[in-house]
């Protein structure tokens, strides 16, 4: 599938060139923040992390601890996530939200929602591998109830492929009587349904529920329950109807209103730089009155914002 990513390999790659680049904006008194950063920007992660071996073999130091001695603040936390490799990012990121002090429920979310079977596989053996840990213990034992529940289906990462045409109507039913037609509501059913099914059987359910009930689902969702289950909930629904439409909102959200949350907006940009931004601008374009390079430049500043704005790409005015 060709990439529909911001960020592309560079053509005349040389990691030893560019690795004394970076070491000359680093040398001496003062650091050239402007090299760094539109340098890295412009090279695929995986030629960062070229540049990040070469760079020991030329230099005898690690790159990453160069960068975090010279740098600060958020643009740091953005370099470094750059310089890290996407499925090591996925694990340190869900590590983080799990040992932080309190759980931060919004990166389980985003995270196991958001990925494919498959690279929830690879996450769930990466992080094995880095924590010695098994990550399914380590979210049960900091969640609970029907979020944590849901949080396990997800990571089963054994949806089922393809549309079963006979089983679109009955889960539509199914969903309406757990739902709308009871008084209170039984997660579990949401839960089962919404965990299981492809993203394109769960759209086709999606149109037959608002058939059936005259809602969407989200709505009923919004309605029939609360916390970081609806969150959850409300992520996999988005997810299923599109991936890219789902991040265009959540950086909408991470910037809209007083403050911005800074962590959601360096993940999802450095996440997707490679994969989808170009899909996420113009859902983001399409979705709200502005467009996101718009968004990013009002609501950041500095060497922070001109990083972002290069990952981002463009403006869609």
């Amino acid at each position: 599938m060709a990439s529909r990513g911001t960020v592309k390999a560079s053509g005349n790659f040389n990691s030893s060139a560019d690795a004394e680049v970076l070491q000359k904006a680093m040398k001496g008194l003062g650091t050239d923040e402007d090299a760094i950063l539109q340098l890295l920007t412009a090279r695929s992660n995986a030629q960062r992390q070229e540049i990040k071996a070469t760079y020991k073999t030329l230099f005898g130091k690690d790159l990453e601890s160069d960068l975090k001695g010279e740098l600060g603040g958020k643009f740091e936390t953005l370099i470094v996530g750059l310089m890290t490799p996407p499925m090591a990012y996925d694990v340190k990121s869900l590590r983080d939200a799990i040992k932080g002090a309190g759980t931060d429920e919004k990166v389980l979310v985003e995270i196991l929602a958001s990925r494919t079977p498959e690279q929830v596989k690879q996450i769930i053996a990466a992080y094995k591998q880095e924590y010695d840990a098994d990550l399914e213990e380590d979210v049960c034992g900091d969640t609970s109830g029907h979020f944590q529940r849901l949080l396990v289906i997800l990571l089963q990462a054994s949806r089922q492929r393809g549309i079963q045409e006979g089983n679109i109507e009955t889960d539509a039913q199914v969903l309406f009587k757990a739902g709308e037609q009871k008084f209170g509501t039984d997660e579990q059913t949401f839960i089962t349904i919404l965990g299981n099914r492809s993203p394109e059987h769960l759209r086709r359910v999606f149109d037959a529920y608002m058939k059936l009930s005259g809602y969407e689902m989200e709505e009923s969702i919004k309605r029939e329950t609360s916390g970081p289950l609806r969150d959850l909930l409300l992520a996999v629904v988005k997810c299923a109807r599109s991936v890219p439409a789902y991040f265009a909102e959540t950086l909408y959200y991470a910037m809209k209103g007083l403050g911005t949350d800074d962590n959601t907006l360096i993940r999802v940009m450095v996440s997707r730089s490679e994969v989808d931004m170009l899909d996420i601008r113009s859902h983001f374009r399409r979705m709200f009155a502005c467009s996101l390079h718009s968004m990013i430049k009002g609501d950041t500043n500095g060497d922070y914002r001109k990083a972002l704005l290069l990952l981002c790409g463009g403006d869609d005015a």
